[in-house]
């Protein structure tokens, strides 16, 4: 039996990456002593005559049924042959159809082929040959790594027509497998040794692939780590191949270790979040067993802070390994951001807003946004205090002052505003299915609008206290561009307002949206809207907290805020109940890295004065998108046109913004 020892992957769970595949190593005879003073051996013959540098190649015989060329065309065959002539190539790969995982084998090449990359270039002879000797090793590679260890591969170059036809010709020899698959010491895992033998999904009688053996690996540190094994050390794995039979046995050594479970964290470095604020923020608690998983978790949620460049986080065993203390070491990202937003919307205008935010202004996590809006319609200026993960994880404070002045059709606001919240939001890494917020709000606001029957402006001033409230399902896949999935939610902010007297009336809304993919580029996305206003009459409520349509969040078509009834002067008055629908198909082109796409969508909407929709007078949208797919989202632009309009609608809308419309 011809046998042969070889070490694989050695160190693969420690995160090395290590030859493969496995080839066999024959002991080195014993040749006896040296004596330093005995002749040379001759050199070995070749078998070829040493090469004239000077002389041109000799012009190939024909092959069978080949006419031999004439004397005339011996130097233009000569100069074919010579090293510094360049040919166009083609090639091909013979012997391996019917093996198993040939498709995974033939795109490894394709990704790795010299031959290919370079196929739509000419070459002289001594490129192609040096190309076709590298993908033929290639080859070898890759047959061994899918365990056909005996697999050779001859490469051969001939002229077919004015083109060089490269023949890679492979014989792959048997398919290893295992014969056995021993993992000595994972018995001390007790009742977890199942689960532990589970993740190494190598089993007796696979074949020896290499990725497989090595995702085994990977998959059996991260059960160790999950059912509590921290200080669990895994050997060197050990495979020996006997090519006699085709066939391997693998031996990987571990030391399970005790169960640990997490004792404290300490902190060290900058930015100076404190311990209890990171306890805070972990998802495990002193006692909990141990996962590595939770660690992994408390090093990304660090970084999401903002405030954070690199964590380190080390583990540090106590009570003989029954208890792991978490050390963590942070490194500062820069607290300070300035940023900028430019968007324009048909009845909108233009409108720049820009920011500056000290992300640990009051430690920890207690950003400090200044913020200002200037455009065509709305000016505004603000502050904003926000404390993340206040008290729980994932939850924020919030707190702002704000003076705005907004100019519409609609009305004319001047408004000072005090509000707070706290909420339970989703971010990029962690999008959530539930979250909700409960805040309060009181304003000073000072408002124009005309009255209904006359068209005469008038100006009040109302101070309004109110209570929003907000609930809302996320089972989409994306936050930004959702392609499967669905949302709803809503919200309901009773007010009492003081103007001419004191009322109370209470504002509600729900929105559902739902996303279905048709085929890798093309996603069909529908949303439906429907609110309320019920305790005041429509004249009664301020002008900026009734209900409006129309625009690039609403319906498309149409200028900001002009669906439903208007006034004799053709503004419009806005309204205590909507409704609104919107379909849309998300069609991603091909064209251009798939980084465009074009959305063909159709809206619809009604406003009225009532506390209920009137559902049946519709004023429909429809129109053409274009999408651009950044690295942090899709830009969109929408070009609608109203199907039927009212007096005084634009006979096209346009708005540019980030995201999808829903």
């Amino acid at each position: 039996m011809g046998r042969g020892r070889a070490y694989l992957l050695a160190a693969v769970i420690c995160g090395l990456a290590l030859p493969f595949p496995v080839s066999a190593q024959d002991p080195m005879p014993n040749s006896g002593e040296l004596d330093p003073n005995a002749p040379l051996d001759p050199m070995p013959d070749l078998g070829v005559d040493w090469p004239d540098m000077n002389r041109p190649d000799p012009v190939p015989a024909p092959e069978p049924g080949e006419t031999a060329q004439p004397a005339s065309q011996e130097s233009e065959a000569s100069a074919i042959e010579d090293a510094e002539a360049t040919r166009r190539y083609s090639w091909k790969i013979e012997g391996i159809g019917g093996i198993a995982d040939v498709e995974a084998i033939e795109k490894s090449f394709h990704d790795q082929s010299a031959l290919r990359k370079d196929e739509k270039d000419a070459a002289n002879a001594a490129q192609i040959d040096r190309r076709a000797r590298a993908d033929a090793d290639l080859l070898v590679s890759l047959l061994q790594s899918q365990g056909y260890y005996d697999a050779t591969v001859d490469p051969s170059i001939k002229l077919e027509g004015d083109r060089i036809l490269v023949d890679l010709s492979a014989t792959p020899g048997p398919r290893y497998s295992f014969q056995s698959v021993e993992l000595p010491g994972i018995d001390a895992g007790g009742e977890r040794t199942a689960k532990l033998r589970e993740a190494f999904a190598v089993k007796a009688g696979d074949p020896v692939v290499a990725q497989k053996v090595i995702d085994a690996g990977v998959a059996l540190k991260v059960a160790l780590g999950e059912e509590g094994f921290a200080l669990a050390e895994i050997g060197d794995q050990d495979i020996v191949l006997d090519h006699e039979h085709a066939t391997a046995t693998l031996v990987l050594p571990i030391k399970t270790g005790p169960v640990a479970h997490f004792g404290e964290i300490t902190v060290t470095g900058q930015p100076p979040l404190g311990a209890k604020h990171v306890s805070r923020i972990a998802r495990f608690h002193p006692g909990d067993v141990y996962e590595r998983s939770e660690v992994d978790d408390l090093r990304r949620a660090l970084i999401a802070t903002g405030l954070v460049a690199s964590v380190e986080t080390k583990l540090v065993p106590r009570n003989d390994g029954g208890i792991v203390d978490v050390a963590v070491h942070l490194e500062p990202a820069p607290m300070r951001t300035l940023a900028g937003e430019l968007g324009y919307g048909t009845g909108e205008g233009v409108r720049l807003e820009g920011s500056w935010t000290h992300r640990n202004f009051f430690n920890p996590e207690g950003a400090l946004t200044v913020r200002g809006v200037a455009g065509t319609q709305e000016q505004l200026a603000a502050v904003t205090v926000r404390r993340n993960n206040y008290l729980r994880r994932d939850q924020v404070l919030n707190a702002q002052i704000s003076a705005s002045h907004l100019d519409v059709d609609a009305f004319d606001a001047k408004t000072l505003s005090l509000s707070g919240s706290l909420e339970r939001q989703s971010n990029f890494i962690w999008q959530k299915k539930w979250t909700w917020s409960v805040g309060g709000e009181v304003l000073a606001t000072d408002e124009r609008d005309t009255i209904e029957a006359t068209g005469e402006s008038r100006r009040r001033t109302f101070y309004i206290a109110a209570l929003p409230l907000s609930l809302n399902y996320d089972g989409s896949d994306s936050l930004l561009d959702p392609k499967k999935g669905f949302r709803l939610g809503g919200r309901i902010s009773p007010e009492v307002s003081f103007h001419a007297g004191t009322f109370t009336y209470a504002r509600a809304q729900f929105d559902a949206s739902a996303y279905h993919p048709m085929s890798t580029s093309v996603v069909l996305a529908g949303r439906i809207r429907v609110g309320t206003i019920v305790g005041a009459s429509r004249d009664d409520i301020a002008p900026s907290r009734r209900f409006y349509s129309g625009g690039g969040g609403s319906v498309r078509g149409y200028g900001y805020q002009r669906l439903g009834p208007h006034d004799i002067d053709d503004d419009p008055i806005g309204g205590r109940s909507l409704a609104e629908f919107g379909l849309e198909a998300r069609i991603r082109l091909k064209a251009f890295g798939g980084n465009f796409g074009i959305v063909p969508f159709f809206d619809g909407g009604t406003l009225s004065t009532e506390s209920l929709p009137d559902l049946r007078d519709w004023q429909l949208g429809a129109g053409l998108g274009v999408r651009y797919y950044s690295s942090f989202g899709p830009i969109r632009v929408d070009v609608g046109t109203p199907l039927n309009p009212q007096h005084g609608d634009s006979r096209v809308a346009v708005v540019v913004s980030l995201g999808q419309a829903f």
